[in-house]
Order: structure tokens, then sequence, then C-alpha cells
């Protein structure tokens, strides 16, 4: 059954925690949800002279200072949400995989700290684990900074991306029950990985077509058997550029993707989630 009751918020202090925010505001409004901010510290080494031997840095002194500043961190923008802050001293992806295990959280809505012409490229390190690790569906910003700010905080629009694994009817029910939730429309895309459109210089455009529809068909099968209203659309090509170019047609302001281990078949769309959360101009639930 589709519900989110508490909603966990890994707070870092940077911009992109602050540009999360409204996100994270909307989205506990919309489910009647609760938040836990969670800031996590390391240990620290503090030093002296140089070449003086370091000593660690109290834990409780730590956390308290960190503390302190959660609590008067996005004060006003949480009216009409219960808002719990934690701080913790330890390592952050530990920290928060941890917290999820042990409190029933339905969702974490985090930063992938993606911005710049190289950082863009890979997920932030605390980012990854989070995906890796947790078993609830986890929401990250759009990767990039150019539309940072164009989506809004309530979807109008959600691309859900499906393959054609068993996890894809959870998949596609998990967006139709969010989607009918906030009043968006709900379209989706199942990309076919490879060059080109299909085989179409080899096997011609008869061909290509036929196989477009039974693509097609398959998918709507799954639709039907979801029990969800959407569009439907098979697009051929690199999974991440495909899928974010299907993001920019339809001007999506969330997309909803499955996540998986990377060991399975290679070309099931779980294998490539890292890399659309990458490449989406858009935010990205990931279950």
């Amino acid at each position: 059954m589709f519900a989110i009751r508490h909603i966990l918020f890994p707070v870092d202090f940077s911009e992109r925690s602050h540009s999360t925010v409204p996100f994270v505001a909307t989205k506990a409004r919309d489910f009647g949800a609760k938040v836990t901010m969670l800031a996590v510290v390391r240990s620290v080494i503090i030093t002296g002279m140089e070449g003086a031997s370091g000593v660690f840095a109290e834990p409780e002194e730590l956390r308290f200072a960190v503390q302190s500043r959660l609590d008067e961190f996005a004060p006003n923008e949480f009216e009409g949400v219960t808002v719990e802050r934690i701080a913790v001293v330890g390592d952050p992806a530990d920290a928060i995989v941890e917290f999820v295990r042990l409190h029933q959280v339905d969702l974490v809505m985090m930063p992938t700290h993606g911005y710049g012409p190289f950082r863009r490229l890979l997920l932030g390190s605390v980012t990854a684990k989070v995906l890796h690790d947790v078993a609830c569906p986890v929401w990250t910003d759009a990767h990039i900074e150019t539309t940072a700010k164009h989506y809004q905080s309530r979807p109008l629009a959600i691309l859900c991306a499906v393959d054609d694994s068993p996890r894809a009817l959870d998949v596609m029910r998990w967006a139709g029950a969010l989607a009918q939730q906030v009043g968006a429309k709900l379209h989706l895309v199942h990309t076919v990985p490879g060059t080109g459109t299909f085989l179409e210089a080899e096997l011609g455009v008869e061909v290509e077509l036929a196989m477009r529809e039974r693509l097609e068909q398959k998918v709507e099968d799954l639709r039907k058997e979801a029990g969800i209203q959407a569009t439907i659309h098979v697009a051929a090509g690199d999974v991440a550029d495909r899928v974010r170019a299907e993001a920019e047609r339809f001007n999506a302001d969330l997309l909803v993707i499955g996540r998986g281990v990377l060991h399975e078949t290679l070309g099931r769309l779980r294998t490539h989630a890292h890399s659309i959360i990458r490449h989406s101009p858009c935010p990205v639930i990931s279950i």
C-alpha cells in the first residue's frame, strides 16, 4: 500500500540542502508525513603546533555544536509539519542507513551534490551508499545546476521509466499512486538500450515499427495489470540519455525509477540507475 508517513531529510547545511527544503516541506504536507532532519558530523582531530600530536575533539561537544546549528536550520519553512531535528557523530552514510533501518522511514530526501563540470559526472559518495543500502524509496534532486529551480516542488508531470523486470509492476503502481495523490499526469517510458532506432538499418522500417508496437503493447499490458492511468512511450538508445530526453520532452517535474544491484542482468533499467540520476534534468525518486 502506498503510504509515506516518515521522511528522513539528511542535512549538511550546504546550498543544496537549503534548495531541497521546499521539496521536503511540500512532500511532507502532501502526505501528512513527519520529517526528521538528520545532521551527521565526523569525529575530528584538533592539532596544535606544527609537528605536535593531535587529539580527538569531544564527540558530545561536536554533536552539541551541530545540534545548535540544526535547530536554526530552515526555521520557518515547515509550518504545519511535525519536525524532529537530530544531530549525531559518525560516518554520514552509515548513520543515514542505520537511521532508516531503525525508525521506519518511508522516504529519504537528499541532494546529490553534483554541481560543476566534473562533479556532475559523479554521485556524492554518501548519496551513492544510501541508494545502494536502504530499502525505502530515495528522492534525489536534479544533478545539474541550471534546472534546479525550474521544476515544481509539487509535480505536475511525472515520468516513470520502466524495464521488463518483475519489479516493473511495483514501480508502476508506486508512480501511479504518487501521481494520483498529488494530482500529476503520469507518463511511462520503456527504453531499449542500443544505438539508433532499434535495428532500423539492418531490419527496415516495417520490422522496426512492428518491434516498437510489440513493446508498447507489452508496457500497455503491464499498465493495465498495475491498474493505473498513464501514457506510454518507447524509446531506443543510451538509457540515461533517452530517459533524460523524455523527461525534457514532457517537462517532467519528477522522474520515478526502479533501482537494484549492479550484478543482475545487464540491460535492465535498474542497472542504469546511477547514470539516470546523474543525467536527469529533474528530481528522481528511485524505489
